[in-house]
């Protein structure tokens, strides 16, 4: 586990997580040109979990979803 802490919403905050996500969520990150604390606070104002590691993660798994979708689409 890797833990970064950062601020969002005006608040820091701390987040663990596998190398791995951490790795999914800079490439999330860098496709929408957003700088990794604004992707972080639009995944804390969407979650559905009260957990943010656990939404992050979720965050992860619906972006390589919707690129295995894509894929699918065009064939």
């Amino acid at each position: 586990m890797e833990k970064r802490s950062l601020s969002i919403s005006g608040h820091r905050t701390s987040i663990a997580l596998e190398p791995e996500f951490w790795a999914a969520l800079e490439q999330m990150a860098e496709q929408q040109q957003l700088p990794m604390a604004a992707l972080i606070r639009q995944i804390d104002q969407d979650r559905a979990t009260t957990n943010l590691s656990s939404a992050s993660r979720l965050a992860v798994l619906r972006w390589y979803q919707a690129q295995l979708e894509a894929v699918r689409e065009t064939g």
